[in-house]
Order: C-alpha cells, then sequence, then structure tokens
C-alpha cells in the first residue's frame, strides 16, 4: 500500500483494533488485517479470494434472523452505491457461536473503474450487544428491578440506586429520575419489619443473596406488599460492584394469605366453640342420663334404690351367694300403723319417718347387701347369711335400730316401730326370687298379725315340707320352720 503522508497505510491496518477486510466489486476478498482474522477466528488462507457465495458462515440480524445474501453488507453498498453506518450484525462462525459486530460500509475508487472496492470495517459488541439484549427483557418485564452500588450500603446513603425499570415506575410512582442516587429506605415505612431489614443488611454486608417478603410505600404512601430476591453481582474480575434486586408485588396474594389466616382462626374459634357446645351438650346429657338413671332406678322421696334396682342387685347377690356356696335371706319391712301417722300428724310427718328409715336403712347394710323402698311403707332387704344364727342376730339389731329412730317434726318427736318378715333360702340356682319374696311377705304378714314391732323368719330345712309354725320369742322375734 502507498504511503499516505509519510506513514505506510498497511502498517498501520496491521495494527489498528479495528477488523478491516477489502473486497474486490464482485465481493471477493483481497485483504483482511490481523485483528479482522481474530475477531473472524480464521486465517487469511481461508477467506483469499472468497466472494460472499463462497462464505463457510451465516450472517444473522439484530433479532437472531438469517440474514439474505443480498442484505449482506458488503452487497448492500454495491447494489445501492451508498455506505452502511453502524450496523449491528451477528455472523455465526464454524462454532455455531454468534459474535456481534458493529460494521461499516463503503466504496472506495472512480465508479466503473477495475480497482474499484468495498471496505468493510467492523468491532466486537458481543459483550454490549448481550448486555442490551438482556436490558430490553428487564426494561419490559411485569417484576420490579433495582440494581444498586455495592461500595456503600450503610444506612442513611447506601446503597445508592443505579438502575430502574419501567415496572418500578409503574407500582411505585416515581420516575426513574426521581430515585437514581437514592437508597431503597425512601419505600420503607414505620410498619415496614425492622427485623427483616436488618436481615437484608447482613446479607448485603456478606455479599450473598437473600429472600424476603417486605411492606413498602409508593410515593402517595400506599403500603403495598413485595417479594424480593437480592443477588450479588459481579464483574469479570469476580468482584461483587452492585446488587440486583428482583421483586414482586404480592399484595393481593398477602391479603388473600391474610384473609385465609383469619378465616383459618376464625374456624379454630368456631371449632373450639362447638367443641365446649358439644362437651356442654354431652355433660348435659350425662346429667339428664344421670337424672333418668336416678328416677328408673331410685326412689325420689327417700333417694334410695327403687324396686327396679333392688332386683337387679338380688340376681347379682343370687349369683354370689351360690358361687359362695352361702344362703341368702330375702326380708319385708313395713312401718306400723303408718296409716295412722298420716292421719295423726299428716303427710310431711308420714314423709319424714320414710326418709329417716331410708337413712337408717342406708347405714345399716353393707355395701353387699341389696335394700330398697319397696312400695308404699314397705322396704324390701336381701342379704348373705352363712350361719342360719347370723339371721337372728342381724334382725334382732335392724327391728331395735328401728325403734330407736326418733324423727322430729314442728317440735314433736315421732316414734317408730316397724314389723319384719324373711326368708332364709339355701343357695341355689334355681331360686325363685319372686316366690321367696312372697314368703317373705307371708313371714310379715304373721309379724303384724303377733302384735307388730317384730321379725319372723320362715327357713328352709326340709324342702319336702311347707308347715308354718309360729314360735314368739322374747326378743320379739318369730321363726316360722318347714317341719
Amino acid at each position: 500500500m502507498t504511503d499516505f503522508y509519510g506513514l505506510n497505510l498497511k502498517n498501520l491496518l496491521e495494527k489498528a483494533h479495528v477488523g478491516v477486510v477489502v473486497h474486490r466489486w464482485d465481493t471477493s476478498i483481497v485483504y483482511a488485517n490481523p485483528t479482522a482474522l481474530k475477531l473472524l477466528g480464521l486465517s487469511f488462507e481461508e477467506i483469499s479470494n472468497k466472494v460472499t457465495s463462497d462464505l463457510t458462515w451465516d450472517f444473522v440480524d439484530y433479532a437472531g434472523n438469517k440474514l439474505l445474501e443480498e442484505n449482506y453488507p458488503v452487497n448492500k453498498v454495491k447494489l445501492t452505491q451508498k455506505s452502511v453506518t453502524n450496523e449491528i450484525i451477528g455472523i455465526v462462525n464454524k462454532d455455531n457461536k454468534t459474535l456481534w459486530f458493529m460494521i461499516n460500509a463503503y466504496p472506495e475508487g472512480e465508479v466503473g473503474s477495475d480497482t474499484r472496492s468495498i471496505i468493510i470495517t467492523f468491532n466486537d459488541i458481543s459483550d454490549f450487544k448481550q448486555l442490551y439484549f438482556f436490558s430490553d427483557i428487564v426494561e419490559n418485564t411485569q417484576d420490579i428491578v433495582i440494581v444498586c452500588e455495592a461500595d456503600n450500603i450503610q444506612y442513611p446513603t447506601g446503597p445508592k440506586i443505579v438502575y430502574v425499570n419501567k415496572a418500578f415506575e409503574t407500582l411505585t410512582g416515581y420516575a426513574k429520575e426521581e430515585v437514581l442516587g437514592e437508597t431503597p429506605r425512601i419505600l420503607q415505612g414505620d410498619l415496614t419489619d425492622k427485623a427483616a431489614m436488618s436481615r437484608i443488611n447482613v446479607a448485603l454486608s456478606n455479599h450473598v443473596a437473600i429472600t424476603e417478603t417486605l411492606l413498602n410505600y409508593d410515593i402517595k404512601g400506599r403500603p403495598y406488599w413485595i417479594e424480593m430476591n437480592i443477588i450479588p453481582l459481579k464483574n469479570k474480575f469476580g468482584e461483587v460492584t452492585h446488587f440486583g434486586a428482583i421483586e414482586r408485588d404480592v399484595s393481593e396474594r398477602k391479603f388473600h394469605l391474610e384473609q385465609l389466616q383469619f378465616r383459618n382462626q376464625e374456624l379454630k374459634s368456631l371449632k373450639s366453640e362447638l367443641e365446649q357446645l358439644v362437651c356442654d351438650r354431652t355433660l348435659e346429657l350425662q346429667k339428664a342420663n344421670e337424672k333418668l338413671e336416678k328416677i328408673a332406678f331410685f326412689d325420689p322421696l327417700t333417694n334410695i334404690p327403687n324396686r327396679r334396682f333392688f332386683i337387679d342387685q338380688v340376681h347379682r347377690l343370687i349369683k354370689s351367694c351360690n358361687r359362695r356356696k352361702v344362703s341368702i335371706a330375702f326380708g319385708l319391712i313395713d312401718i306400723d300403723d303408718f296409716k295412722l301417722v298420716n292421719d295423726t300428724h299428716g303427710h310431711d310427718a308420714g314423709d319424714l319417718i320414710l326418709v329417716e328409715l331410708a337413712n337408717y336403712l342406708e347405714k345399716f347394710c353393707r355395701v353387699d347387701e341389696a335394700f330398697c323402698r319397696y312400695g308404699g311403707e314397705e322396704f324390701a332387704f336381701a342379704v348373705a347369711i352363712e350361719n342360719e344364727s347370723d339371721l337372728d342376730s342381724l334382725t334382732s339389731r335392724l327391728i331395735e335400730g328401728i325403734r330407736g329412730l326418733k324423727p322430729t317434726l314442728g317440735g314433736h318427736d315421732l316414734s317408730i316401730t316397724a314389723s319384719a318378715g324373711f326368708k332364709l333360702c339355701k343357695p341355689s340356682d334355681y331360686l325363685d326370687f319372686e316366690k321367696a319374696m312372697k314368703q317373705a311377705d307371708i313371714a310379715l304378714y304373721h309379724s303384724k298379725q303377733n302384735g307388730k314391732n317384730r321379725v319372723t323368719i320362715e327357713s328352709e330345712i326340709d324342702d319336702d315340707c311347707c308347715n308354718i309354725i309360729n314360735l314368739v320369742k322374747p326378743d320379739k322375734i318369730t321363726s316360722l320352720h318347714k317341719d
């Protein structure tokens, strides 16, 4: 190449940091400087004298679409006779990697001259193109993006905002120019979680990523919730130079979550109330059942077992006596002259005497003995007897105890006497309770007939005989024996 102002033009091109390729007018390549060959990753032999139709790489436009051959920069110059300025073209090399170049192309020489050429110059802008490409994505994403400097994160000046996208402006109401150089703390308020802010500060200080949900405020003071992911951004030397925050407005989700939590709390409260109601109703039912059971099995006046409960207890006692091989005695106790008491002192006196006798029987009887108010002024009694003589002693104490009761009504002492009839039965799986009680009733009748205030006992000696004999004893106990 010729000298230009005393300089060798080829030497300048050989040392230039810009790629230079010279095409003949037919687009065949006659020269490529070292920078061009290095950027293209080719040797001069691989491209020398090649026209555009011979090239082994593809050209793509800014959007990544393959260019038609007539749109190659060198062909555009040839067809239009005009220069191509600052056109961004991608070249897909033999490794299928796209390199991006800023290309200028212009014609050189006289029109129609055999030496006319087309000169192409280009710079590698792959890094810039990638950044520019991603900035388009970030700028138009619906998520909020904030980039802050990492060199100063301390309150109140840092970290400084260097970039926000359109979504940030839309959500916060702040224009980009208003927040550049400011700190994200302008979005925070009194109700912003101080503990979360402290965790963010620790993460930034340690150059680590962090995810938090935070309450922020827009330019008008309207609160909103954001879910933010903060990541450290490094340069090519591995140094953290910035922090990027990708944020999403989760106010609606937060509201629904709070509503759900509130509803869950209401449901828990309702469940607790229902459980308490069920518990209360269960307790009421238990009390009602107990009341019904008491009505069913206990005499309402005297509060001692009634005939129904007595029969259940007697059947258990019979089984127990059969297992133990002991006798069982059934008795009926009747208050003497009870009608006369009611007629003389009134029904209150009669009720008082019934209650006093019931209280006495409750204290007199052991746990394994059965007793009840059998009906009217009659009381029934059943007891296990190991020896026949034990029954004489027991009935004697029973009558004497009743005789000693002195209930008082209206300042007047009332006396009580009672007559009793007992039937003593040997243990048997075929013991007839109803029959035994009838025989006890017959014995009671004999006590009444023989002057009252006494006990008559019928005992079984011979199952084949059932003659009744009256024996009057000094203690007013009469035995009726079967001979």
